[in-house]
């Protein structure tokens, strides 16, 4: 009796282990989106001053500063890990953003337009190393929700799998470099 007692006692013990472990890699998971949606607004929160600068000196490039507030609009506009697609159109709209910049020698050398470019650069290698550890974070929930006896208990408790976040076609392309 006391041999079956301490076998379903074990069992307990190992299914409150294996829920309490996916429940801490699921608030994980949410912990780092949060961290990668506090340095995307860090991002959104200084566009808008370098687009200000930039447009200052280049006037003509409006098309170019335009395109970069609509995609950090449309970023702001996305939550959660489904905005990756946005996230990416923002980036990719820097990227021209800072090539209308190499053309203008005076703002290259305006104090204010590369203090920007540098706490920008910083807070896009600050979001990468975020996604980079929300991916570390999801890819370790996935795979106890997968494996077995964890399978069960998610199951059970209709624990699922999160996005992974991933860049898409475009920035996957090997990129072209004229001189």
């Amino acid at each position: 009796m006391w041999t079956t007692i301490a076998i379903i006692a074990i069992f307990i013990i190992y299914f409150i282990a294996l829920y309490n472990g996916l429940i801490a890699l699921k608030n994980q998971s949410r912990e780092a989106w949060a961290t990668v949606d506090t340095q995307l607004k860090r991002r959104y929160d200084l566009i808008p001053n370098l687009v200000k600068t930039v447009a200052g000196a280049a006037k003509h490039e409006k098309e170019t500063l335009d395109a970069v507030t609509i995609a950090r609009n449309n970023a702001m506009a996305q939550n959660g890990p489904l905005s990756a697609d946005a996230q990416n159109k923002l980036t990719e709209t820097l990227k021209s953003l800072f090539a209308v910049a190499e053309s203008y020698p005076d703002l290259k050398a305006n104090q204010n337009f590369l203090e920007l470019q540098r706490e920008l650069s910083d807070t896009e290698s600050k979001i990468q190393a975020t996604r980079q550890f929300y991916n570390t974070v999801v890819m370790r929930l996935n795979t106890q929700i997968e494996q077995f006896p964890s399978n069960i208990v998610a199951n059970l408790f209709n624990i699922t799998p999160e996005k992974m976040f991933e860049i898409d076609a475009t920035e996957r392309a090997v990129p072209q470099v004229n001189f």
